[in-house]
């Protein structure tokens, strides 16, 4: 029987992950002339800062409408748009703002960083080590600690993100821990110790502010200051964010070198393109990171012939995703392997570290692949 895995960022798998070579390896990486890199690589204000101005424009509508019609069944579309704004497409904000890409202009990033991590509760130091380290190791058994469906995958979890419960839940207690100054083990394994105390610093304006946005409302004798700030619209708004990222790269291959076997490209349409900055293209990003949100339709094109087929749909994705989170509860060997065409470039392990073959359970795994 394959050993079970330990997706702890200090167990048995990080140590395996590192031994082995998986840690912190090189990548495959689509072969792509370096003129044409450089051109996708530049970055400009132009693209976010009229997004930016949408998306402000959409708080202030769906906002405004919410309030006059608060009381009544008609406020009930403005909140979900405002909630959608709120706890959904501040996902793709803190992360290309994260990245330094989406504006050329660095305090632009920074700033729009802050504001999205504040919405969707997540701690701008901690989230910005952590996602490096999910670039560096992506889907790395015990290094990522990102992995959003681990196998066999916890179903409970994952529902209750819909309306982010157990994210907020997660993010509560970690901000109250951190504002006494304490970060636990794991945060302690990819947090330098020079960036901490920016982590305490921030835990404690948060702190402060949702403390500040309850007393508003005890004051007010209203629930409006919590439905437009704090966790309330992070959690009533949250479920595009659960819809969209749990396509990125759950039952996909784990330990391997090749973003082309554990990410995924979906086809969405515009309003969802908008909402997601674009990270629809998520093998492109992972394989490009430091191209621009705006550029990645365009690098898509230039390197679509050496990925495999795009999902047509979210739709479509899901109906490969379901039956494999299913199926991964009984047999969490199984994984969708991703079949490459023709024209591209096949997967090498044999140059891509040897812990691929001794990662566990992953012969099984490729005997239950389909």
């Amino acid at each position: 029987m394959p050993t079970r895995r330990d997706y702890s960022l200090i167990g048995r798998d990080a140590q395996a992950a590192v031994a082995s070579g998986l840690a912190v390896a090189e990548w495959y990486k689509t072969d792509l002339p370096r003129r044409r890199m450089k051109e996708l690589m530049r970055r400009s204000d132009g693209p976010a800062i009229r997004d930016t101005l949408i998306w402000l424009a959409g708080f202030l509508v769906f906002g405004a409408g919410g309030y006059l019609f608060r009381g009544s069944w008609w406020a009930a579309p403005f909140f979900v748009g405002y909630g959608v704004l709120y706890g959904s497409s501040t996902d793709s904000r803190w992360h290309e703002c994260g990245h330094g890409t989406a504006f050329k202009t660095r305090w632009l990033n920074d700033l729009v960083y802050q504001v999205a991590c504040f919405m969707i509760m997540r701690e701008p130091t901690i989230w910005r080590w952590s996602h490096a380290r999910h670039h560096t190791d992506t889907i790395i058994v015990g290094r990522d600690p990102e992995i959003a469906a681990m196998r066999p995958p916890a179903m409970l979890r994952i529902l209750s993100n819909i309306f982010a419960i157990s994210s907020t839940w997660s993010t509560v207690k970690h901000v109250i821990a951190h504002s006494f100054g304490r970060l636990d083990e794991e945060e302690r394994s990819f947090v330098p110790e020079m960036e901490r105390a920016k982590v305490f610093l921030v835990a404690r304006i948060w702190l402060a502010t949702h403390l500040a946005v309850i007393g508003l409302a005890a004051w007010l004798h209203s629930w409006l200051p919590l439905i437009y700030v704090g966790m309330l619209p992070t959690m009533y708004g949250g479920w595009l964010t659960v819809y969209f990222g749990v396509t990125q790269h759950a039952c996909l291959a784990e330990n391997v070198l090749d973003h082309r076997l554990n990410a995924r490209t979906i086809y969405m349409n515009p309003i969802f393109r908008f909402v997601y900055w674009n990270m629809n293209y998520h093998v492109e990003h992972h394989m490009f990171p430091m191209v621009p949100y705006h550029r990645l339709p365009d690098l898509h094109e230039a390197i679509k012939a050496d990925l495999p087929e795009p999902y047509a749909s979210t739709l479509a994705a899901y109906r490969e995703i379901i039956p494999a989170l299913l199926r991964q509860r009984k047999d969490p060997e199984y994984f969708v392997k991703r079949e490459l065409p023709p024209s591209a470039r096949p997967f090498r392990p044999e140059l891509h570290g040897a812990a691929i073959a001794a990662a566990p359970g992953d012969a099984a795994s490729r005997a239950r692949a389909s």
